[in-house]
């Protein structure tokens, strides 16, 4: 108890201490950042780094910083893209002796290629104002101009590859990359707007919580790596713009506008000195860019500290709530057992009531901290219908056993007090509740049928599922039998005979009350075929006969009615031979139930 009280005081103090909200760095000013050279034309790293980025933001502010960051690495690239064009330009790679010959073969393609495309208008031009054979002898040469044209531009293609191959043509390169960049920019430029839409909620249970801040950690981390590279990228660039700086202040008549020297070399220098304050501006732009590209990743990875101190906020709400459940469930046990060793009811009752309260407390408890650790599901409706469906499966006895309660409420049920039969169980009903029929059992109608003192409980579903006997609904009649052995060495027909009379005479009574009841309970005036007189059969046996007579007699009153007939059976015996009958043996008898 000791220990819990404190660590529900720590985790009080943690709810405490991570319930602020961590606010955004301060104001950043619009610094801008680039990316580097490096070995290939242009490095479009940090827009790939920025998408890649933007996919996996998912609130509002997260999605704000990531289109700016998109936007500003976008920015850097397109002024890369044009700083590499621009030097592509002015500085033409130096071709190596292959490179030469293949410039000669595209200039020479080139010039065929204008020199056809001159000669395919002028025959156009021609033909239009000829007539007769000379308008199809135009149109002739026309068609085999055209012919050449397609040649001459595919001998420019070709030639225009294989000068890029060797190295001569980097503005055709660059300007594939420009194309390439423009249609990867257009085709996700709305992806951020469709993740931001589909942006996560904020996760309950403390799996979903530690979840969410594994994945925060994960992307906090990337952005801290998309930070560092921005910030180097624009170190290097700032080396490398002070480098172009010192060396356009270093060099001899960068500025000299005098008439002393030669016009062609003023020119030149003119222009160097122009192509280097442009690279100056290009590399300020991207530095900017670099550097605002790093202070966006900062704000962003706030952003994300923020939503992680909320994940621990929330995980140690719900520690705390363990916690509780953990207290008053304590409690409720003590409370519980205290309360019920009160009640005047017997050892058995209260230690049934006594487990029967701390099961169902654990039990709540258990599915309260289960909703604590894995949170309340997604999609309540969904949830419940599963949940009511797999209930309906576990409980399908005890729904069925509720249905049978009514079947046996009905007219055709059974009522306390009832003597039945359930699963080859007979006994008195003593309890019929609304899912178990408790019966006191007695032995069987053809037995005694005295009580044995046990209490039997059958599920209700009986009614539904299988099949009970009521003999309280019909004067619990049944069929009894006798069994007699006569001897061979007389004829057993005239005591065959005589024995008959003597049964129909003491159960006709009783046979015309059953055939009444019965015609009663069946809703029939009149049952065919079916007739309740005894019956007497005779078959031999070994040493003599046997006779068997079926009788109908009521279940309390067999004993006495079997009593009379044995009685009468041993007269009829002693008159016939003026003695004892020990010839004659009467068998152990049997009974069935009536139906």
């Amino acid at each position: 108890m000791v220990a819990l009280l404190a660590l529900l005081g720590a985790t009080i103090i943690g709810v405490l201490s991570t319930s602020g909200d961590a606010g955004l760095p301060a104001t950043q000013g619009p610094a801008t950042g680039g990316s580097t050279g490096g070995e290939s034309l242009v490095d479009q790293s940090p827009l790939k780094t920025a998408q890649r980025l933007a996919a996996l933001a998912t609130t509002p502010d997260e999605q704000r910083l990531a289109q700016e960051a998109m936007r500003i690495a976008d920015h850097e690239v397109d002024v890369a893209f044009a700083e590499a064009l621009r030097q592509a330009a002015e500085h033409p790679p130096v071709l190596s002796t292959e490179g030469r010959n293949i410039q000669a073969r595209l200039q020479k393609a080139q010039k065929s290629l204008q020199e056809d495309q001159i000669r395919v208008a002028r025959l156009t031009g021609e033909a239009a104002r000829a007539a007769g054979s000379a308008k199809e002898t135009l149109e002739s040469d026309l068609e085999l101009a055209n012919a050449q044209v397609e040649l001459d531009q595919d001998e420019v293609d070709d030639a225009r590859e294989d000068l890029s191959r060797a190295g001569g043509a980097p503005q055709d390169r660059i300007q594939r990359l420009v194309q390439e960049h423009e249609a990867a920019a257009h085709g996700t430029a709305g992806a951020p707007a469709a993740a931001a839409n589909g942006g996560q909620l904020s996760e309950r249970g403390l799996v979903r919580q530690a979840r969410q801040w594994l994945a925060l950690r994960r992307q906090r981390r990337d952005l801290s790596r998309a930070r560092q590279d921005a910030e180097a990228d624009a170190d290097l660039l700032t080396r490398r713009h002070e480098s172009l700086e010192a060396l356009i202040v270093a060099r001899p008549g960068a500025v000299s506008g005098g008439a002393k020297g030669e016009s062609a070399s003023l020119i030149a220098t003119t222009k160097r000195l122009s192509s280097d304050r442009k690279a100056l501006s290009s590399f300020d732009k991207r530095i900017g860019d670099q550097r605002e590209l790093a202070q966006v990743y900062a704000r962003w990875s706030a952003v994300l500290a923020t939503r992680q101190r909320a994940a621990i906020h929330g995980g140690l709400i719900g520690i705390l709530a363990v916690f509780l459940i953990a207290l008053v469930g304590l409690f409720s046990d003590t409370w519980l057992e205290r309360g019920v060793g009160r009640l005047a009811l017997e050892r058995r009752r209260i230690e049934q009531l006594r487990t029967l309260t701390r099961v169902s407390l654990r039990v709540a408890g258990v599915l309260l901290v289960f909703l604590v650790v894995i949170g309340p599901p997604g999609q309540l409706a969904t949830f419940l219908g599963f949940a009511g469906a797999g209930l309906t499966v576990a409980l399908k006895d005890f729904i069925v056993g509720f249905i049978g309660w009514f079947v046996l409420m009905g007219k055709n049920g059974i009522r306390l007090g009832d003597w039945v039969e359930i699963n080859g169980v007979s006994g008195e009903v003593v309890d019929l509740g609304p899912f178990h029929t408790v019966l006191l059992e007695t032995g069987n109608w053809a037995e005694s049928g005295h009580p044995t003192g046990r209490r039997v409980t059958f599920p209700n579903s009986f009614a539904t599922e299988g099949h009970y006997f009521n003999f309280s609904t019909s004067g619990q009649w049944l069929w009894d039998e006798l069994q007699i052995h006569l001897s061979s060495s007389e004829d057993p027909r005239p005591m065959v005979e005589a024995i008959s009379a003597v049964v129909s005479t003491e159960t006709r009574a009783n046979a015309r009350l059953a055939e009444q009841e019965w015609r009663r309970v069946a809703q029939s005036k009149e049952l065919k075929g079916f007739s309740a007189e005894p019956a007497v059969c005779i078959r031999p046996v070994g040493a003599g006969f046997d006779v068997l007579i079926r009788y109908m007699t009521r279940a309390n009153e067999r004993h006495q009615v079997r009593s009379r007939l044995y009685q009468a059976v041993v007269d009829l015996l002693g008159r016939r031979t003026n003695r004892p009958a020990p010839g004659a043996l009467l068998s152990q008898p049997t009974a069935s139930e009536s139906h």
